[in-house]
């Protein structure tokens, strides 16, 4: 359905579970996935603190049509995100293609690269998911890549 914008924090930002909900999810990712994908997606995040937090799956569990809460995603989860195992990396070769002066710059080229980013590629991750999901269950939430070759 396509990509939400690329959100930059501050330097120095306290990223902590109040500034997390209604600064990083009210006001900028949630309204983006919303104009993008409506009510039809998923909602995933990691175990950092502040996605943990009560409040936070909370809030997830009401404006999110369907929310993963951290007691369903396995705590060592990165081989389970389409943007973690497959996104990043295609990012990465085409960014870093050439030299980077600053962080401006990088900032420049990283939502340069995201909004040219090829929609058949974020497709195609995601449709790799469910199999990615079964052989992390095979492998009893261990490492399991092994099992996808």
């Amino acid at each position: 359905m396509g990509c939400a914008h690329i959100h930059f924090l501050e330097p120095g930002v306290k990223v902590n579970g109040e500034y997390y909900r209604s600064v990083v999810l009210m006001d900028m990712l949630l309204p983006d996935i919303h104009s993008v994908s409506g009510d039809c997606f998923v909602f995933q995040q990691d175990g950092a603190p502040a996605h943990r937090a009560r409040d936070t799956v909370e809030l997830l569990g009401a404006l999110t049509p369907d929310f993963i809460p951290p007691d369903l995603w396995p705590p060592n989860s990165l081989d389970l995100n389409p943007v973690d195992y497959s996104i990043w990396s295609v990012m990465q070769e085409k960014v870093y293609q050439t030299h980077i002066a600053n962080i401006d710059e990088l900032k420049h080229r990283l939502v340069q690269m995201w909004a040219e980013l090829d929609q058949r590629h974020t497709a195609a991750a995601v449709g790799k998911w469910r199999r990615r999901l079964s052989a992390c269950v095979k492998a009893q939430w261990e490492y399991f890549e092994h099992l996808l070759r």
